[in-house]
């Protein structure tokens, strides 16, 4: 198999300038380039630049994938709506890392799987699903930032006694975009259903048409002034959230505190894996056991209606034979499998013995019936 990566770049907050989409050109030529996004995939070569220069001049959301089994989400936030040091605080491993520009945090998420993708995305459509979780995070909500540190636990990237930082609400009602992140990074679902356990339940609501204009109409015209013009130029997703987070107070999602180790959310996960394979190691036997009475019983009512008229039967095995067809050798072998087990339950024994003697010995001359009869365990030797 060949090779495949694919990359995806978005710029979210402003446009590229027309100088900025030249300068991508110049390093890619493959390339589809707008004003709001660069897409290249890759079967022989690479990507000439270094994906977190680019986050740092030019792109909001980067996705990349690779058939080798590399899967990267990166997200640009303005210091201004995601404080470095919170960042920090989740985001610290290989897996999950920030880095901080002059305007910029970036959180940078991977995930690896050495055995390969054996599940591919739909490319064109998997940063589109992700990408709102970014204005997510801007408007407080610092899921996102917890799923990254339970990204580097997974990865066993930290040690068993650290503890793990503020949990954040809603873990049990992950939006869709953060639903499509956790599948995208391969997070483990016991791992975050453990971890899930000491989240509080989601209660903010997005705010009313009728309260956002009550608030918007005690804004100080100036603020008002200041916010057409941005919009204006652009600024419209930052201005967004920066507006939110003012309506809000200012204050993030409120997080109750950690306290549990790496090491005990491991454990969790592990008895929850254990729990669940054990329940469909039990559904999967008990399905078994279903499917086998079924048969049984079906097999009971077909040894009845034989019993009724057994004579019919061995006419209608001869009838079958004498038709030289091999599917019809094989429905022969069937009806006479169900002879013998009514034989068998009706203390028939000696007498269907003698018959099937008797049949190979009239069909001596048919290996491929006599084959698929010894291989039926019903072949008697013509010399016993």
């Amino acid at each position: 198999m060949s090779e495949y990566q694919y990359y995806e770049f978005v710029a979210i907050d402003r446009p590229l300038t027309a100088a900025e989409q030249n300068e991508l050109r110049a390093v890619s030529t493959r390339g589809r380039i707008s004003a709001s996004s660069f897409v290249n995939t890759y079967e022989w070569g690479d990507l000439k630049a270094d994906p977190r220069d680019w986050m740092r001049r030019y792109f909001d959301a980067h996705l990349y994938l690779a058939n080798w089994g590399t899967r990267r989400i990166a997200l640009r936030l303005p210091a201004s709506l995601l404080d470095p040091a919170l960042a920090a605080t989740y985001c610290v491993g290989d897996s999950a890392s920030s880095f901080v520009t002059n305007e910029h945090v970036i959180l940078d998420l991977h995930s690896e799987d050495e055995d390969g993708d054996e599940e591919w995305w739909e490319e064109e459509a998997a940063l589109a699903a992700i990408v709102p979780v970014r204005a997510e995070l801007a408007a407080g909500d610092t899921r996102l930032l917890y799923l990254a540190w339970l990204l580097c636990v997974q990865n066993e990237e930290l040690d068993e006694d650290a503890l793990e930082p503020p949990v954040p609400p809603g873990l049990t009602q992950l939006s869709g975009p953060l639903r499509s992140l956790t599948s995208f990074l391969r997070l483990d679902e016991d791992l975050l259903e453990t971890a899930a356990q000491a989240s509080a339940p989601l209660t903010t609501k997005a705010p009313s048409k009728a309260a956002l204009a009550k608030w918007v109409k005690h804004l100080p015209a100036a603020d008002k002034d200041e916010a057409i013009v941005r919009l204006l130029r652009g600024d419209g997703a930052r201005l967004q959230a920066e507006l939110l987070r003012r309506y809000g107070g200012g204050a993030a999602i409120e997080t109750a505190g950690g306290g549990r180790t790496v090491g005990e959310l491991l454990a969790g996960a592990e008895t929850r894996w254990a729990a669940r394979e054990r329940q469909k190691q039990e559904r999967k036997a008990a399905e078994q056991a279903r499917r086998e009475a079924a048969a049984a019983a079906a097999r009971e009512q077909r040894l009845d209606e034989l019993a009724a008229d057994p004579e019919r039967a061995w006419q209608r095995v001869a009838d079958l034979i004498a038709t030289k067809k091999p599917k019809e050798y094989d429905a022969a072998v069937t009806l006479l499998a169900d002879l013998k087990a009514l034989s068998e339950r009706d203390g028939q024994r000696k007498t269907f013995r003698a018959r099937i003697h008797q049949l190979c010995q009239e069909h001596a001359r048919k290996p491929s019936l006599l084959d698929r009869l010894e291989r039926a365990g019903l072949y008697v030797s013509t010399a016993s």
